[in-house]
């Protein structure tokens, strides 16, 4: 019989202290002290833009956050200390209209706003006004990690869950997929499950074993 795995150390809060810095360390100081109007982050998925807006939004609390998934409508409130707005390239007709009356009772109240994306604001495929807005004060680009952060991420993250990771295993999956943070969570996950079920340690033949059931017809 299987054992069923179980969510016994739940992920930890967003927050600067917990964010592999990598290249970024000027970015952080920055953002940290940011006080502009507005203030937009961007880079490739995975890359820690998430996890930097939910990390300003807990210290700067309280804060309105709002996403693409986030459903409508989008209520201001005007005790907020900030207002965030993620994956701005994903937003939709409707939540670009939010988006945008946001802005302005943001701007009313005096209240800053932190965003990201993909892509830089000039480059957003969204409406001209939005677009405008998002690129009034600076604009950080968030570099993706390199090999040692990939592997400083990955080792805290399996040392905080209990996991054993050894080099060879850590070896074998920067070899062999993304390093982007996003990525290597979602596959931690999986390998933790996959050998919590067979009460095995974490090694190279099974990961192999892992994606070769994954691949099966």
């Amino acid at each position: 019989m299987k054992q069923l795995p179980l969510a016994i150390a739940a992920a930890p809060e967003a927050a600067f202290s917990n964010f592999v810095v990598g290249a970024n360390h000027e970015l952080v100081q920055a953002l940290r002290v940011a006080r502009e109007p507005v203030f937009y982050l961007w880079g490739p998925s995975g890359c820690g833009k998430t996890h930097l807006l939910q990390a300003l939004a807990m210290e700067r609390a309280p804060a309105g956050r709002f996403g693409a998934a986030s459903p409508l409508p989008w209520v201001f409130d005007a005790d907020w200390s900030l207002l965030v707005i993620d994956d701005c390239e994903q937003l939709d007709a409707a939540r670009q209209q939010a988006a945008f009356a946001l802005f302005v009772d943001a701007a009313t109240h005096a209240v800053p706003v932190a965003a990201a994306g993909r892509l830089p604001p000039v480059d957003l495929s969204l409406r001209d006004d939005l677009r405008t807005r998002l690129g009034w004060g600076p604009v950080f680009g968030v570099q993706p990690l390199g090999e040692h952060e990939a592997r400083t991420a990955l080792k805290r993250e399996a040392d905080r869950r209990g996991i054993a990771l050894a080099d060879e295993v850590i070896d074998y999956l920067l070899t062999r997929f993304a390093r982007d943070l996003k990525h290597l969570m979602a596959l931690l996950d999986r390998i933790d499950d996959y050998a919590l079920e067979r009460q095995r340690a974490v090694t190279v033949p099974l990961l192999r074993q892992m994606f070769a059931e994954a691949d099966a017809p």
